[in-house]
């Protein structure tokens, strides 16, 4: 019976963070078998952003989700994945329109106190040459917890961009 808790908190998270060393995450593997939360075209959260916009879709293990859904609150371990897209148009038949064209890379949010005393930390797998890396360092506290902190509808996420979050329904 001892066991059980160590059963469920695996049963929470199927994939938990790995981790090459403190506060240096793992590249996570099969998050497209995630839960899709929701998508965007060109949100940035800074004046000064590009003005190509990336299709960005958002993934995160199921019962996390079922979890926030129950409680408003993401439990301890949580990783919510972006994937990062170039837009294209040159398909046919396509005429008008955009759809996903060349992969950029992920950035992922995660849910840790024992990577950071924050709880939250955010990772970038992108490289400076547009490289996909295996392993990132947690983004210095002000380059994202501070926004998060401010700007996220619940718990540190921007859960008012992810309908499948943010509604009831």
């Amino acid at each position: 019976m001892r066991f059980a808790p160590l059963f469920l908190l695996f049963a929470l998270h199927a994939e938990p963070p790995q981790y090459a060393s403190k506060a240096v995450l793992k590249a996570p593997t099969n998050y497209r078998d995630w839960y899709f939360v929701g998508s965007n075209l060109g949100i940035s959260y800074s004046e000064n952003a590009t003005k190509d916009p990336n299709f960005k879709n958002i993934y995160i293990p199921r019962a996390a989700a079922d979890t926030f859904k129950k409680t408003g609150i993401f439990p301890e371990k949580t990783m919510l994945v972006m994937e990062v897209y170039q837009p294209t148009k040159d398909a046919s038949p396509a005429k008008q329109g955009q759809f996903e064209g060349k992969f950029i890379g992920i950035e992922v949010a995660v849910k840790d106190k024992d990577a950071v005393p924050e709880g939250w930390a955010y990772y970038n797998f992108i490289g400076d040459n547009g490289e996909r890396k295996p392993t990132a360092k947690a983004n210095p506290k002000q380059a994202c917890w501070s926004c998060h902190q401010e700007h996220g509808a619940k718990d540190n996420v921007f859960v008012q961009f992810y309908p499948r979050l943010r509604d009831k329904d």
